[in-house]
């Protein structure tokens, strides 16, 4: 109803109201649901924009607040141009006010006439802060209470916002930590910059802690917090932990709705960060979700069953072994759903989930069960997240979220299949317990000032025990240990594993050797989680097809980049690309050999053959006429870095309809029949598609690749 009464107050207001604008607003309010899900976002022919369409503001309107954006915006080339250190460090703090409105003003992401004044609030608060900044002065960075600071992102050199409760006992001088708990919002479809801004100037949230700093993460817009979502909340902790005293020790994550899906999906891949979860409602995994929230039937390809190991929480919930989570759903809510699926998984390995019921609640957060919460968290800030636990018990199913506490995976098997370590220290033997599965390599670390073990004697590593109960009481099974070095006498300890021929092995991965590792082992997606710039083709092919396509494809990512993860590509001509992007930068190039310099200089050295007549990989091959490759795979002239062919993230618009769909569509590179258009799930006909092997090669193809 909120949405019908902001449209008839905005009606009865506007004496000139547009022709136009009124049809538009009959058509929302008939057509479009004030909430999305359901049955009528199950239509991939018929998918409605998100963020949907603002209003047209009023002639006086426009003209007030462009004036006062190009005032703002010259203040900070001037600030930027005078180079001090202060003003540079500060800077986003007040560039987040005037990108939020120039997004809201170029792209009609005003919804209603209640934003109107919210946008003239955000410039009114940029004036200050760029006038304060001139005098070298940051009076924000001393207020407690609701404030909202900015950070430069690493994936795209865009500002990105973020919220934050400053309790009023915050001692800006001194040397007391604080606890810091994050909270993640909701879906809202109309929650852009100006609207996410405006409520963190003037709203508390839901949770207020005494003693705690709160931080509020805008996510990138609504993406359920992962992908540069995720990464989103990663920066502005980080932000956070540098301008705050912030007890590393006493970090919550917690969330409700959409953030409640966030909170679970960071707390079992983040295990060892957090002192305590809190997620309420939202999802836990795809598929079950869709079947029973948005009654969806779903027909997934098996590499796309595969990815949704990526971010489905219940294959990796015996990671809360050491993390207190206290989950909350109400009584009467669907998403209750979310709580139930983890409690099975939880129990399946042997943990029991606390999950409060909020009796007779339907989307909401009963105010009984919030008290309970804050109790339980408030006593378990108390000892703080456990630094070193003598019982490990980590699962994942890839290198990007390979670490829990002390131990570390830096090499699988097999990506996407259960990888797991359970691992457990016997201080008094100076020994540790090891049962790897799917485990290719891993490092155990224990920082200065953790280490259990007496330091005069080296540490036993028993590999394979028997025991699925509790490690610690477990005898290995006769097998020789491995004798690793002593502590140091920082008391700390590290050792690297490997596996070979003649089983684990003391010693380092060969770094000369191409192979899957933390932050370069796909998919496709996984390269928008790091920096990245866009590389476009400067010449024109033969094949105007594929040019045409490969075009497309380019502008709708970048257009797609700035509509759902709030991000300014970084675009570059081919002939522009520097040393330095090569080093510090995944590259997407757009084109074929021919069109894109960059795709011509490294082609032959990319696990496929690409020439006019065709694109081989493996076994097989297609008419480079009427076909083009998707792929990721480590830069050749920079390991260290990705290659992207023809792709952005590789889910589209009907993802966006539901949080659960946003995750990855194609695996590390795929074969595209172009002469079947794009549409809202797909790039083109997807004809061949599949993983690279753990050391990025082509594995043996049969010729239904796609359905098998």
């Amino acid at each position: 109803m909120l949405f019908c009464d902001n449209v008839f107050e905005l009606i009865l207001r506007r004496s000139r109201f547009s022709r136009r604008l009124i049809v538009w607003l009959v058509v929302s309010l008939v057509v479009v649901p004030t909430r999305g899900d359901g049955p009528q976002d199950n239509i991939p022919e018929n998918v409605r924009p998100v963020p949907p369409q603002g209003i047209e503001l009023d002639p006086s309107d426009q003209t007030e607040i462009v004036a006062s954006l190009e005032s703002l915006e010259s203040k900070i080339r001037s600030l930027r141009e005078s180079d001090l250190p202060r003003t540079s460090g500060h800077l986003p703090d007040v560039e987040i006010f005037s990108r939020a409105v120039r997004q809201a003003v170029e792209y009609r992401e005003l919804f209603a006439a209640g934003d109107v004044p919210k946008a003239k609030r955000l410039l009114a608060e940029g004036h200050r802060r760029a006038d304060s900044l001139a005098d070298a002065k940051t009076p924000w960075t001393t207020q407690t209470g609701l404030v909202v600071r900015g950070f430069r992102s690493r994936i795209d050199d865009t500002v990105q916002p973020y919220g934050l409760v400053i309790p009023e006992s915050y001692p800006f001088s001194g040397q007391q930590k604080h606890r810091l708990d994050i909270w993640l919002h909701g879906r809202g479809e109309r929650s852009t910059e100006t609207q996410f801004i405006d409520e963190r100037m003037n709203r508390i949230g839901r949770i207020a802690p005494n003693d705690t700093i709160v931080v509020h993460p805008f996510g990138r817009y609504s993406n359920a917090f992962k992908f540069a979502g995720e990464i989103d909340v990663l920066e502005a902790l980080e932000h956070a932990r540098r301008c705050y005293r912030v007890d590393p020790q006493r970090i919550a994550i917690r969330g409700f709705s959409m953030g409640g899906a966030g909170c679970w999906q960071l707390a079992v891949h983040y295990p060892s960060l957090f002192f305590a979860a809190n997620p309420g409602a939202g999802f836990s995994e795809t598929p079950e979700f869709l079947k029973s929230f948005q009654k969806e039937t779903l027909q997934p390809t098996w590499f796309e069953q595969k990815l949704w190991r990526m971010y489905d929480c219940t294959g990796y919930a015996g990671n809360l072994l050491n993390l207190p989570t206290v989950a909350y759903s109400g009584e009467l809510d669907i998403q209750k759903q979310a709580a139930d699926m983890m409690e099975q998984a939880m129990r399946d390995q042997r943990l029991r989930l606390t999950h409060l019921i909020g009796p007779q609640t339907k989307h909401d957060i009963h105010p009984e069960s919030l008290k309970t919460i804050e109790q339980k968290l408030t006593s378990l800030s108390i000892e703080g997240r456990d630094r070193l636990p003598e019982v490990i018990d980590f699962t994942t199913y890839t290198l990007r979220y390979n670490q829990s506490f002390w131990v570390t995976i830096t090499g699988l098997e097999e990506h996407w299949e259960r990888a797991n370590v359970r691992a457990a220290i016997i201080p008094e033997r100076n020994t540790i317990l090891l049962t790897p599965r799917n485990v290719r390599s891993l490092r155990l670390e224990m920082p200065a000032g953790t280490s259990p073990f007496k330091p005069q004697s080296p540490v036993q590593i028993a590999i394979g025990f028997s025991s699925d109960a509790d490690p610690r009481s477990d005898v290995s099974r006769g097998r020789r240990p491995l004798i690793a070095e002593r502590p140091e006498s920082d008391r700390s300890w590290t050792c690297n594993l490997i596996h070979t021929d003649e089983g684990w092995q003391i010693g380092d991965v060969d770094e000369s050797i191409l192979v899957k590792k933390h932050g370069l082992q796909g998919p496709i997606d996984d390269a928008f989680m790091d920096r990245f710039i866009v590389v476009t083709p400067s010449a024109v092919s033969d094949n105007a097809a594929v040019d045409a396509w490969a075009k497309d494809e380019m502008r709708h990512f970048v257009s797609q980049w700035r509509q759902q993860f709030r991000g300014d590509a970084i675009v570059k001509r081919d002939a522009d690309v520097t040393p330095e992007d090569i080093q510090t930068s995944n590259l997407i190039l757009f084109g074929d050999p021919q069109s894109n310099s960059v795709i011509g200089e490294i082609v032959d050295r990319l696990p496929l053959e690409w020439n006019a007549e065709e694109i081989k990989i493996g076994v097989e091959s297609f008419p480079a006429q009427h076909h083009a490759p998707a792929m990721i795979y480590p830069n050749p002239v920079n390991p260290e870095r990705y290659v992207v062919l023809n792709s952005g993230f590789t889910y589209r618009e009907y993802a966006y309809l539901n949080n659960a769909r946003q995750v990855p569509k194609l695996p590390d590179w795929a074969i595209i029949d172009i002469r079947s258009p794009a549409d809202s799930l797909w790039p083109g006909k997807i004809v061949a598609a599949d993983f690279f092997d753990e050391l990025w090669r082509v594995k043996t193809l049969v010729s239904s690749a796609v359905e098998r």
